[in-house]
């Protein structure tokens, strides 16, 4: 696939992905090295593999094209290309023992993809899960993948391995066939084995595979089984490995550790954009076993503990030029750019302006709307009829203002990276959910070919988008290349809320009319800088006008689970419930008035069922509320309930009932407890979290000021699962997150009246009104 294609992959993608088109991190001024290729192939082993040839390339955003050739992209560099492997999306390895070993591009988080994915190739293989072993995320071993993200592990990477292990299980009839000299037709793979249904003889997988050279690549889409006779997919499968994260024994990425490993650390500015007029270096290089490295921007130690490398950065003495504070072309990055010429050096990328601050967020983007640039990311729209005569004939018109905090990933593991050089080639250990990206982006930085570089990602401890970008991966190379040695880097947790990108705040104007007997006759929907996920309306309204317009953020943003979805869903759904009470209708039954689409409102119906909505009245300062959406193919509906001191002016939220329908359910448990987890972390975003700055610092850099939900605030859960068999499997990682602020806060507004139009509604774990 050319460059081009790759990047207009890309550019389909939302544009609130901000990250995804960062300029380089750093750029060191360091020669490459030279290093012979290595024999892909003979890393497989003996036995039989069966490999994936995808057809289309831009859809295909597992890179599984007529040209993917393990191409990857970084931040902001070109897609480049290698020999091998050549059209591979995914693959699958029949040992000799038996065992069967899974290659893929995709990593886990937390989200439990491992074991689906093991579900799914167990149910075409028709194998035990337990011999099936997954190797993610090793960019020496894997074939190309864009990355994990944005709930497209289930819909593709899942489908794709189901197809290559149909065609595995193909190769093992076929094979058996061959050695009995039988037809194939008469012969049927289970349990590991084929089996005569005449003779009744079978034979082992393993058996088959023994002294085979044998591959096969999956071109036409093999006849795959259907979800209604899954037996292995769409069952409660334990987590795989979960003994290993329950006890302790899986390693993150800053508990590996490498024979004559030191600590790293990197020197930040006082402000976004400031600027390291000089720096004086021989404090630190005095100190015992730390080596203190001045790169352009870049400044950095490496010692053989993390307590003496905190100790040689503080000796450094550096001089910073700190702006006037006005907002540069592109957002803050992590590390900054190096100065090929004379002067002072950038420290990471641009700053906010002097007057942006969180306080004054919403005046800041009306002000800062971007001119130009890529209309593909700037800016988008949607138009139909004519609002101005919907609005006209409206018997009820509603115009209101939304808020939109940055908030924080806050991802318990922070980032970290572990780097060495060795016989020419870098290897990194980090966490990331880009693996080939953070690979260019090393390649990019060091001016190495790609392939001398390898990056290994473990199970990762939580990213929710935010670990598309490889700063610690770049930082501790940097520091290991050197020191002559490898270099740990964990970043801290001021780090993490200072360095790391933000879900993008913003602004949402909606105005929108409705007919006396409840029929909307205009949306119009003014999204600023948040983003355009989830940005349209499912409900039938004949005339619409909905635009997302870009703006210059003052802060460095990118994606977040979710990304703008739980913005736009907040605001429209709290939006229509404002309307239902302008036209006297009951909030569901005004939704269920204006909707065509058919699964929505079966989630709806099933949330209100379990919820038992319109059965009986809140008591005395309680109220129910109730929201809705659709995203990523996933459709989702919640209920909630809240009880308000208005003395104390407390919100307690007291039930939540969440509705899903994803297709069919590949494992109902994991599912389950992805909705779950939506919920709680969709409590954060709803009613506390909330980045606060001013000058160019983040004011609330630490958990002890950045308010995120605790275990007092988790309410009783309750999840419904819409189980559509004759629908294909969607992902699940991002879309029950998106309904519960809307449904809180209409809650909110049935027990008070008062319309909390603003996320965080509670800032400070209080109303302020």
């Amino acid at each position: 696939m050319s460059a081009d294609l790759h990047q207009s992959a890309i550019d389909t993608l939302e544009p609130e992905r901000y990250e995804f088109r960062e300029e380089p991190a750093w750029d060191f001024q360091l020669g490459g090295f030279s290093l012979a290729r290595r024999d892909f192939f003979r890393l497989m082993g003996c036995g039989v593999a069966v490999y994936l040839v995808a057809r289309s390339g831009a859809a295909q955003e597992s890179g599984g094209t007529a040209g993917a050739r393990g191409a990857g992209r970084g931040q902001g560099g070109a897609f480049r290309g290698e020999e091998l492997p050549n059209e591979i999306s995914a693959w699958l390895h029949i040992g000799e023992t038996g065992a069967v070993t899974v290659y893929t591009g995709k990593v886990e988080m937390g989200q439990n993809i491992r074991t689906s994915l093991t579900q799914a190739v167990a149910e075409e293989l028709r194998v035990d899960p337990a011999r099936i072993s997954f190797v993610m995320g090793d960019t020496d071993l894997v074939p190309w993948d864009m990355g994990t993200f944005g709930s497209r592990t289930t819909p593709t990477m899942n489908l794709e391995l189901r197809r290559v292990a149909s065609v595995a299980r193909d190769v093992m009839v076929d094979l058996a066939a061959k050695t009995w000299k039988v037809d194939g037709k008469r012969l049927v793979a289970s349990d590991g084995r084929v089996r005569d249904r005449d003779s009744g003889r079978s034979i082992e997988y393993a058996k088959l595979a023994q002294d085979q050279t044998f591959s096969k690549a999956v071109v036409e889409n093999d006849p795959l089984t259907p979800a209604a006779d899954w037996r292995i997919a769409g069952q409660p499968l334990p987590k795989v490995d979960g003994r290993d994260f329950v006890t302790g024994r899986h390693q993150y990425t800053p508990d590996v550790i490498v024979p004559g490993m030191l600590h790293g650390k990197v020197l930040r500015p006082p402000s976004f954009g400031a600027e390291l007029v000089s720096v004086d270096l021989s404090p630190a290089q005095a100190m015992p076993g730390v080596t203190a490295v001045h790169d352009g921007a870049f400044v950095g130690v490496a010692a053989p503990s993390v307590e003496a490398a905190t100790r040689a950065l503080a000796a450094i003495k550096a001089q910073w030029n700190e702006p006037a504070n006005e907002p540069a072309n592109r957002p803050p990055s992590a590390a900054g750019a190096s100065s090929a010429g004379g002067g002072s050096e950038t420290s990471p990328g641009s700053a906010p302006s002097s007057t942006a601050s969180s306080a004054h967020l919403s005046a800041y983007l009306k002000a800062h709307l971007q001119q130009g640039g890529d209309e593909g990311y700037g800016r988008s729209s949607e138009e139909k009829g004519s609002v101005d005569q919907g609005l006209a004939s409206a018997a009820h018109r509603l115009e209101a203002t939304y808020e939109v905090a940055y908030i924080a990933h806050a991802p318990l593991e922070p980032r970290a990276a572990v780097a060495e050089w060795k016989d020419g080639k870098l290897t990194v250990h980090t966490g990331s959910q880009r693996p080939f990206a953070v690979r260019d982006d090393l390649a990019d930085a060091f001016h190495i070919p790609a392939k001398r570089v390898r990056v290994l990602i473990p199970d990762t401890g939580a990213a929710y988008g935010g670990k598309h970008t490889g700063e610690a991966a770049v930082e501790a190379a940097r520091l290991a290349r050197a020191a002559n040695a490898p270099v740990k880097i964990v970043w801290t947790r001021e780090e993490e809320f200072t360095w790391a990108y933000f879900r993008p705040g913003g602004l949402i104007e909606i105005k929108a009319g409705v007919a006396p007997d409840g029929t909307l006759t205009a949306w119009e929907f003014h999204n600023y800088n948040s983003g355009g996920a989830g940005i349209g309306t499912p409900y039938a309204v004949a005339n619409q006008r909905i635009q997302f317009h870009a703006c210059d953020s003052p802060l460095r943003q990118g994606s977040y689970r979710g990304l703008a979805a739980t913005a736009n869903h907040f605001a429209r759904e709290s939006h229509m419930d404002d309307l239902a009470q302008a036209a006297g209708m009951d909030p569901l039954a005004f939704r269920y008035k204006n909707l065509n689409d058919e699964r929505l409102k079966d989630v709806f119906a099933a949330a209100a069922e379990k919820f038992g909505w319109g059965r009986g009245k809140a008591a005395p300062g309680h109220g129910f509320g109730i929201a809705g959406g659709v995203e990523k193919g996933g459709y989702i509906a919640t209920c909630a309930e809240v009880s308000v001191d208005r003395a104390a002016r407390a919100v307690r939220v007291l039930r939540v009932v969440t509705a899903f329908e994803c297709g069919a359910v590949v494992n109902p448990d994991g599912l389950k407890n992805q909705v779950i987890g939506a919920n709680v972390m969709g409590l954060g975003g709803g009613l506390f979290e909330a980045i606060q700055f001013e000058k160019g610092r983040i004011l609330n850099n630490h958990f002890a000021q950045y308010r995120v939900p605790r275990f007092s605030d988790v309410p009783q859960i309750e999840v419904v699962l819409v189980n559509r068999k004759d629908v294909p499997s969607a992902g699940a990682g991002e879309t029950p997150l998106i309904a519960l602020a809307p449904a809180i806060g209409n809650a909110i507004f049935a027990a008070t009246g008062v319309r909390l139009r603003s996320l965080p509604m509670l800032p400070a774990g209080r109303l302020q009104v």
